[in-house]
């Protein structure tokens, strides 16, 4: 009998921070322009190297945009990140992003206030493209999940979609992201 060959997966295409030292990727800032306004982020490469340069590669390559967050806890967290709330129609390669997992990377940042987390499920390595912010102080995940950022504007953006309604930390209508951008990070003029 003739054997059949096994087609050979395309290897997933290269995405703009893949090769990104700390240095380069710390110079960048992330804004999320939501429905109810701009959440201006810095992040912690030195600290999560490569939570960051996941975090970077999904909103450089438009994969955040038109996300939704998804989960909200009350005086807590909001969650975002989750592709499968994209408008429109979800790709094929958008779902292989959907499932790429990324190492954990629990460090030394307390996860306080204005902190950007990776959200995972209980397993260790499951961490995609899913993040929350904190809204209060969690010290019982300080060292266990990867905190990798953190608000620098726009903290009250993230407390007003805080305050939406939800139904077991599901929104009734889920604040949507409508772009995702990265650039280089402001430098605050001397006081």
């Amino acid at each position: 009998t003739n054997s059949r060959p096994t087609p050979t997966p395309a290897p997933p295409a290269a995405e703009p921070f893949d090769r990104a030292d700390v240095k380069t990727m710390a110079a960048q800032c992330v804004t999320l322009d939501t429905e109810k306004g701009l959440i201006e982020i810095e992040l912690f490469p030195e600290s999560a190297p490569e939570s960051v340069r996941n975090f970077l590669n999904l909103t450089a390559t438009g994969a955040l945009d038109t996300t939704t967050f998804s989960r909200v806890v009350p005086n807590f967290v909001i969650q975002g990140g989750d592709l499968y709330t994209r408008e429109g129609k979800m790709t094929a390669a958008l779902g292989n992003r959907a499932r790429k997992t990324v190492p954990d990377e629990p460090n030394k940042i307390l996860h306080e206030r204005g902190i950007v987390s990776m959200a995972r499920g209980d397993e260790a390595n499951t961490a995609t493209t899913n993040f929350f912010i904190l809204l209060s102080s969690a010290p019982y995940l300080d060292g266990k999940f990867a905190a990798f950022g953190r608000v620098t504007k726009g903290i009250e953006v993230v407390e007003t979609i805080n305050k939406m309604p939800v139904v077991d930390e599901k929104p009734d209508k889920p604040v949507r992201i409508k772009k995702a951008t990265t650039s280089a990070c402001r430098s605050e003029p001397p006081a």
